[in-house]
């Protein structure tokens, strides 16, 4: 059983509204050294695979077909035994 943990965040690129929400509460509570906030998606996935190569192209296939948006998002995949 291998455990794959994703964190899919928007590209630099697309502008990140809970992102600059957050940023501005942030600031309005006194914490104006933080200087930018983006929001991502962290999840976990259960992969019973027989390698760990096999596991991470099935989170591979998985945030292609549903979990990230490709076009404006981007993810990193991280396995773990």
């Amino acid at each position: 059983m291998y455990k794959a943990k994703v964190n899919i965040t928007l590209r630099k690129s697309i502008l990140d509204p809970k992102g600059k929400a957050a940023h501005h509460a942030l600031q309005n509570l006194g914490l104006n050294d933080v200087k930018d906030v983006r929001i991502g998606k962290f999840i976990e996935l259960n992969i019973n695979a027989k390698s760990k190569d096999e596991a991470h192209q099935l989170a591979e296939t998985a945030c292609t077909k549903l979990l990230a948006n490709e076009v404006m998002e981007d993810y990193h995949i991280q396995i773990e035994e």
